[in-house]
């Protein structure tokens, strides 16, 4: 029988979020429905979750000593890293120490960097995936990309949203993807990956959720990607029955290597009934904001289900949906929000404005949510609804 407290109570349920972003927030919301005390933590003041959480801390996540003053202090039941920028050794320190960190300390280690969870799903799970290399200098790099071949992509091991990502066609773009994935890099690493380009027909996201009843899976959402950074997504993605079924097996095998309980964002590249996996995420998918109009459950939901210990039942696709980003254009300190009515006005349109305290080019602002007699249809309404949207300066408000 599981039991929550009361929050801002002795015996309250505290979950604390390390990551506090438009995701994050969602998180914190469907915490705070089963009565979750939700404390939200980021490097900078006012982000999306503790614009809702009970408290909040603005420290640098790769500062240990401040991280842990922050841990030490609050005593949280959970530990839910919602971002890449966390010093994981100390996760791997205070999970030792009997701290619960969601999904596993481990599993966010792995995942926060290409190659540990590459090597993991090609070299000790069988995976297929795209050919690889590593690279820690430009001359390796000049190495790889010509054992990979062109075209082919730069990354860095440790990056989020398509920072530092580059394609490259031929060898003269090599300097130019290497200070770009240095520029681009998380922490302290500035190796790369290299991948050989995949030709792929489509590429999915399968949110796969490990809970205490076993493992499920939501519907397949495709989604289209600009530099390597989520722009929409629509489920259910039209797939072969040999497809998803290969995609479940790869889905499952990784997040079996992983373990813990939550939702992961399982990416794969798909190839007629030949699957390639991707990437992993061990948290709520960027992609997957469509599930809070398409499913039963969204994909906040069930990720808070499953930590707590609760029941995850049948999921179910409501109805073909999808989600288009609405982004800005320029860096403000503050803007408006401009021709909200006009987006709204789309038919089933929903709209999730984050509520961030700033812009800078190409920053994630909020996303429009629709549904549609088929996913084409979802599609065209929620591009329609998310251009309608204008995020100017405040004195343009």
């Amino acid at each position: 029988m599981m039991n929550l407290g009361t929050p801002l109570k002795p015996g309250a349920t505290k979950l604390l979020l390390l990551g506090s972003g438009e995701l994050g927030k969602e998180v914190a919301i469907e915490a705070q429905r089963l009565g979750v005390e939700v404390i939200a933590v980021d490097r900078y003041p006012h982000a999306p979750a503790m614009q809702v959480a009970h408290r909040s801390h603005v420290i640098s996540m790769l500062d240990r000593e401040a991280l842990r003053q922050v841990i030490a202090a609050e005593q949280p039941d959970l530990i839910v890293p919602e971002i890449e920028a966390i010093d994981t050794e100390l996760l791997l320190e205070l999970e030792q120490g009997g701290q619960r960190v969601i999904p596993t300390a481990r599993a966010t280690r792995l995942t926060m960097n290409r190659e540990g969870i590459r090597r993991l799903a090609a070299e000790e799970l069988g995976l297929p995936t795209a050919r690889y290399a590593f690279a820690k200098t430009r001359e390796a790099l000049i190495a790889g990309t010509a054992a990979i071949g062109f075209p082919c992509v730069v990354k860095p091991i440790m990056s989020s949203s398509g920072k530092g990502q580059s394609l490259l066609k031929t060898a003269e773009d090599v300097d130019g993807a290497w200070r770009y994935a240095r520029e681009g890099a998380r922490g302290a690493s500035d190796a790369v990956i290299i991948e050989e380009f995949i030709h792929f027909d489509y590429e999915i996201t399968l949110l796969t959720v490990r809970h205490a009843g076993g493992t499920s899976f939501c519907p397949p959402i495709g989604h289209v990607q600009i530099k390597g950074d989520y722009h929409e997504s629509w489920q259910p993605m039209a797939m072969s029955a040999a497809a998803l079924a290969e995609s479940r097996r790869q889905a499952k095998a990784i997040t079996d290597a992983l373990g813990g309980y939550g939702i992961f964002g399982v990416e794969l590249f798909i190839q007629g009934d030949k699957v390639l996996f991707s990437e992993v995420s061990p948290r709520p998918h960027d992609t997957g904001m469509v599930t809070m109009i398409s499913q039963n459950l969204s994909q906040f939901e069930l990720h808070v289900r499953a930590v707590l210990g609760l029941p995850v039942p049948e999921i179910l696709n409501l109805s073909p949906a999808a989600s288009h980003v609405i982004k800005a254009e320029a860096a403000w300190d503050n803007v408006h929000f401009a021709e909200v009515d006009t987006a709204l006005q789309v038919p089933t349109a929903k709209l999730r404005l984050f509520g961030k305290p700033d812009t800078r080019p190409g920053r994630r602002m909020g996303v429009a949510l629709t549904l549609g007699a088929d996913t084409d249809a979802a599609r065209k309404r929620a591009e329609t609804s998310a251009h309608s949207i204008q995020v100017v300066p405040q004195d343009q408000g």
